[in-house]
């Protein structure tokens, strides 16, 4: 996860945004330890002129249904309220695609979902 954010982070610097990791390690969460988001739903908390407060969930391509769920349903009302409260939230899933049909080079790219209140009910 940590190649992944930190593309999260590149790709939003170059776009002009300051950024930051909120997602802390707890060693003592669970048998080896847990990683806590802010708020239970953000991992990279972003602020740009364009878009305003951003709120982002990092994951590789694979995870990406699972954070959805995450966002939507098990932590519904923490998503509902950073919404609420004038946030943007998005899910940045990760993957290598081509650059060129037919060829060999590959390139991460992410595949962003914005969630909005329509997508919880609301």
């Amino acid at each position: 996860m940590a190649g992944n954010t930190q593309r999260t982070m590149k790709m939003l610097r170059e776009g002009g945004a300051m950024c930051a990791v909120v997602e802390r390690w707890n060693q003592y969460g669970g048998l080896h330890g847990v990683r806590n988001d802010l708020f239970g739903i953000i991992d990279v908390l972003a602020i740009s002129k364009e878009r305003g407060i951003l709120g982002i969930q990092v994951c590789a391509m694979s995870g990406r249904a699972a954070h959805l769920e995450k966002l939507t349903v098990d932590k519904r009302d923490e998503s509902i309220a950073w919404l609420q409260a004038g946030g943007h939230l998005e899910i940045h899933a990760w993957r290598k695609l081509l650059v060129k049909r037919g060829g060999k080079a590959k390139r991460w790219t992410p595949d962003v979902t914005t969630i909005t209140l329509d997508m919880l009910g609301k």
